[in-house]
């Protein structure tokens, strides 16, 4: 059997086809607009979008396999939010991962949720159900699910799964296993818009025979509970150990590692995920390339890159936030960017970038170890920020620690390994 992994990125959808070996045979990409954003907080997009791509992205898919069947997993933007109707559909725009409108709703979740619990942030699932529960009502509305859980549900013809990872920020008690009595007692009659939840890499059952037809698939094709992208970024990087950081640098930085037990510090940003029998600890900042992209192009940056030297230090004490508020190593929605002084020489205010985003991830680990995570050895790079090499030998003189790039960073690989462990094709961790 051949695995299709599709993932929802920030800016594009990517699919990633593998034999029955595992080994990569076809891989795919389409470009996502802009969020759509009134202010700074707010942030939609039309769920249409990606169906549009992700049928697309199958059908091309569909003529390299031949007839063969597949196992198909789905990861996506963590904390990005549905509202569907009976039948599926979607009543309003997806509020995306960094909306951060429910800022009202800190105070409500802060008097009901657990301290441990993933959702004490305005960007978090949970506000931003109550967010809108308050300010929008949820009439018509019958379902809630995430991004990837959507997608995954309009391939089987159903509704009623969420993997366990997107359900965190939900709420869902990855300990104890369900939806815990503060959420449904807080949302009362509307707790029955909660799906059942699963673990990543659950069997869900056949693809939806109607669509299979649509899309030229083998209707004994399986669909896999999927994940987050973050956690498919990590999947992907084939790390297995704990003693190994896993950083992504994408428009944002976000770094995981395995660890024997779970890490909740949710006044940190940190929260711990259960993935295939071990758990993921680790949290995501704002900070990472989306500051770099409000200051250069690509080819400014790689022209600038060029002319530092990664040894030296700058001497700017920068915290490069895209806007207003920070997740992880602190959780603070009011903390603001510091990006000044700016020195003439533009080369060394991308360095002070730099090593701004730097201190960010060195911080992170910090926090992790003093929580009980394992102490890094090294760490593995994942994203576009890893394709850089100045920025890799700065990042590698803050951390104090190897840094080298995986060899597959492609988060719809991940997916598709999740798809091939849930089918047996292959075991979850080995190191």
């Amino acid at each position: 059997m051949h695995a299709i992994g599709i993932d929802l990125g920030t800016s594009g959808i990517r699919l990633a086809l593998l034999d029955p070996e595992g080994a990569r045979i076809h891989g795919a990409h389409r470009a996502l607009p802009a969020s759509v954003g009134g202010d700074e907080q707010r942030a939609e997009q039309n769920p249409a979008l990606w169906w549009a791509i992700v049928r697309e992205l199958l059908r091309e898919a569909a003529a390299h396999l031949h007839g063969e069947p597949a196992a198909i997993a789905v990861d996506g933007t963590s904390a990005t939010l549905l509202r569907l109707d009976a039948d599926g559909r979607p009543t309003h725009p997806a509020l995306m991962y960094n909306d951060a409108r429910a800022t009202d709703m800190l105070s409500v979740l802060a008097g009901v949720a657990p301290a441990d619990s993933a959702v004490h942030s305005p960007s978090s699932s949970a506000a931003k159900l109550l967010w809108l529960r308050r300010h929008e009502g949820l009439s018509g509305v019958r379902r809630v699910l995430h991004q990837a859980d959507w997608v995954t549900g309009r391939l089987r013809g159903r509704f009623d799964r969420m993997d366990e990872n997107n359900a965190l920020k939900l709420g869902y008690d990855a300990l104890w296993g369900g939806w815990p009595n503060w959420l449904q007692e807080t949302l009362g009659s509307d707790a029955s818009l909660l799906p059942e939840v699963v673990p990543a890499g659950t069997v869900l059952g056949p693809l939806d025979p109607e669509m299979a037809e649509s899309l030229h698939l083998n209707p004994a094709c399986r669909m896999v509970a999927g994940t987050t992208d973050s956690i498919a970024g990590f999947l992907a990087s084939g790390v297995g150990d704990d003693t190994t950081g896993v950083t992504s640098l994408g428009s944002t930085l976000v770094i995981k590692q395995l660890a024997p037990e779970p890490i909740y510090a949710p006044e940190l940003g940190i929260y711990s995920h259960r993935l295939l029998g071990r758990w993921l600890v680790g949290g995501a900042s704002n900070s990472g390339g989306a500051v770099l992209r409000q200051q250069f192009d690509d080819a400014a940056l790689e022209r600038l890159s060029a002319a530092i030297d990664p040894e030296t230090d700058s001497g700017l004490d920068y915290l490069p936030l895209p806007r207003r508020g920070e997740r992880f190593p602190v959780n603070d929605p009011e903390l603001q960017p510091r990006l000044t002084p700016r020195p003439e020489d533009d080369a060394r205010f991308l360095q002070g970038l730099f090593e701004g985003v730097a201190r960010v991830e060195h911080d992170g680990y910090e926090r992790l170890f003093e929580l009980g995570a394992p102490r890094v050895e090294r760490v593995v790079s994942l994203g576009g920020g890893a394709q850089n090499p100045v920025w890799t030998r700065i990042r590698s003189r803050i951390l104090g620690l190897p840094v080298t790039t995986a060899e597959d960073d492609d988060a719809a690989s991940g997916a598709a390994r999740l798809a091939r462990i849930g089918v047996g094709l292959e075991t979850g961790f080995t190191g």
